[in-house]
């Protein structure tokens, strides 16, 4: 599987040669394609060639291009993620969602869970009321477990006076590190044949990526993490790189120690599976060690 997810923050030109890319700036970095998993396009002041652009969709490598603010705005990826694309198609559409419910009830609970066990790494005592919401969930979180625990989870992570809405860097940064975590799940999703728009709890009829935006939930905390640890920092290159470098961590799945992006491959197959299959069993998350 390729792994490398590389940011091009200043700048250059991007072309193509005998499997390589080349980035001529200042000086000149060659990385075979082989390697690449995504490629994080951060200046504005980049230029790419057709020729190299058509080699990454071929290969189903992933550009995402960022703002004059450095922050993503859109992705690059080929049309056809597998060669039945219309028969995966066919099958999420007539996916039982009665059954998909209890899928994602699954994976809001492994969420909840990953954030305490967050919180407990950091000694805070709200870890002990999130475990209490885990039991608490019902199907489709009826009882709304996941938002109580949020407010408990975001007070004891950055503070009672922080919230969600507020223009911070700690926000900018968590939005970031989201942001990263959904073009990677858009990617599988779309390697496997599947529609990002069709979700199971998210269904606004204004976000293309309702399914990825179910599926990311348990993932989130990596990001937490790195945020909590680097919260005195401002939003800026150094803390986007940070962030990118998510994708880089290594997590155990599978009895496996795997890249978070390896990590979502393998977890995304096991989501759609449980969901065919209507067995939760084959559902395949990563084991959170602090």
């Amino acid at each position: 599987m390729s792994w490398r997810t590389v940011v091009i923050d200043s700048k250059s030109k991007l072309t193509y040669k005998n499997g390589y890319l080349i980035v001529r700036s200042d000086e000149v970095h060659m990385i075979h394609l082989s390697e690449i998993n995504t490629i994080l396009i951060s200046s504005t002041a980049v230029a790419i060639t057709s020729y190299l652009v058509n080699e990454l969709l071929s290969r189903k490598i992933k550009i995402v291009f960022c703002d004059e603010k450095r922050n993503p705005v859109g992705e690059v990826m080929s049309y056809y993620g597998c060669h039945n694309s219309s028969k995966r198609v066919r099958q999420q559409i007539n996916w039982d969602y009665d059954y998909a419910k209890e899928v994602w009830t699954a994976i809001i609970k492994e969420k909840i869970k990953n954030q305490a066990k967050l919180l407990e790494n950091y000694d805070e005592d709200g870890s002990k009321k999130l475990y209490k919401y885990v039991d608490q969930i019902r199907l489709f979180d009826s009882t709304n477990r996941e938002g109580h625990a949020a407010k408990v989870y975001f007070d004891d992570l950055f503070g009672v006076d922080f919230t969600r809405t507020s223009k911070s860097d700690i926000n900018a940064s968590l939005n970031y590190g989201y942001s990263i975590l959904l073009s990677q799940f858009n990617k599988e999703l779309v390697l496997n044949g599947y529609l990002t728009q069709l979700g199971i709890k998210h269904c606004n009829e204004f976000n293309p990526f309702n399914l990825s935006s179910d599926l990311m939930e348990p993932f989130r905390p990596l990001v937490d993490k790195i945020v909590r640890e680097n919260c005195d920092e401002i939003f800026d290159g150094s803390m986007r790189l940070k962030l990118v470098d998510v994708l880089n961590h290594k997590v155990r799945i599978k009895n496996s120690n795997q890249y978070v992006s390896n990590a979502i491959s393998i977890y995304v197959k096991s989501v759609i599976k449980a969901i065919e299959k209507k067995d939760v069993s084959y559902l395949e998350f990563f084991e959170y060690e602090l």
